[in-house]
C-alpha cells in the first residue's frame, strides 16, 4: 500500500458531526450546509492507509460506525441509504489509556477489541534515552532548514544536557527546545548555553542550580553572604 494514499486525521480536533463527514462523506442535503456530495476520506484512500491520531477522543455515536466499517468494510455516508465498500488500511494512536476508557464506559470494548490487533507500545523518552541523540540530531537538521541556520551539530555537552532530561513532554517538547536552541545559536554548534535553562536546573545539583526569577536570584546572593 506504500504507493497509496495515505490520509492523516487527527481525531481530537473535529466535533462529531466534522468527524463523521470527514471519515464517510455525505450527500447533498443531509445537513444544513451540504450543497454538494462530498466523498470521505475512507473512500479517497481506497487501497491505501488512513491514520487515526488520538482515536481515544473519539464520540461513541461515531465509534459504532467505525466498528462496522472496521469488521465489514462497508460504510453508509451521511444521509445516503446505500452502502459503499473500500479496502483501507487502518492504523490508530493513542494517548491515554483505552482499557481505563473502557472500564469507565467512556470507549466501547467490542471497538477496542477490534483495534487490539497488533499494538505497538512507544514508551516515554525517558525510558528510551538511547534514542534521545538521534532525534536531537534528525530535529537539529529539520530546524535549520526552518530556521535558514548553518547549524551543523551539538557539542557533547550539549548532547549530554539532552538525554539527562526527562521529557514530560516528549518528542514534541524536544522539538521546541532543538528549535530554540537553532534560534539562539551564534556559530555552527549548539553548546549548553543556546539550550533552554530548564534542563540545567533539572539536571544540576540543587546548590549549582541557575536561579529561574529574580526572587530567586536575590535569595541566593543573600545565602552566599
Amino acid at each position: 500500500r506504500k504507493h497509496e494514499r495515505f490520509f492523516a486525521v487527527d481525531c481530537g480536533a473535529l466535533t462529531v458531526t466534522l468527524l463523521e463527514s470527514e471519515l464517510f462523506g455525505h450527500v447533498k442535503g443531509s445537513f444544513t450546509g451540504a450543497a454538494s456530495d462530498k466523498r470521505g476520506i475512507f473512500e479517497a484512500a481506497n487501497r491505501g492507509t488512513v491514520f487515526l491520531d488520538e482515536i481515544c477522543n473519539v464520540d461513541v455515536e461515531v465509534q459504532a460506525k467505525l466498528l462496522r466499517f472496521i469488521q465489514e468494510r462497508e460504510f453508509l455516508p451521511v444521509g445516503a441509504t446505500q452502502p459503499r465498500h473500500v479496502d483501507v488500511r487502518l492504523v490508530f494512536a493513542t494517548n491515554r489509556d483505552l482499557e481505563k476508557m473502557v472500564r469507565e464506559g467512556t470507549f466501547r470494548e467490542d471497538l477496542y477489541y477490534r483495534l487490539y490487533v497488533f499494538p505497538i507500545q512507544l514508551p516515554p523518552l525517558r525510558e528510551r534515552r538511547e534514542d534521545i541523540p538521534l532525534l536531537a540530531c534528525h530535529l537539529l537538521a529539520k530546524s535549520r532548514v526552518r530556521c535558514a541556520k548553518h547549524v551543523a551539530r551539538f557539542s557533547e555537552d550539549a548532547l549530554k544536557l539532552l538525554g539527562q532530561y526527562d521529557w514530560p513532554g516528549n518528542v514534541r517538547q524536544l522539538e521546541a527546545f532543538v528549535e530554540r536552541a537553532v534560534i539562539a545559536c551564534d556559530g555552527d554548534v549548539v553548546e549548553p548555553r543556546h539550550l533552554p535553562r530548564t534542563l540545567a536546573r533539572q539536571t544540576l545539583p540543587a546548590d549549582l542550580q541557575i536561579p529561574a526569577t529574580n526572587r530567586e536570584f536575590l535569595a541566593l546572593k543573600k545565602r552566599l553572604r
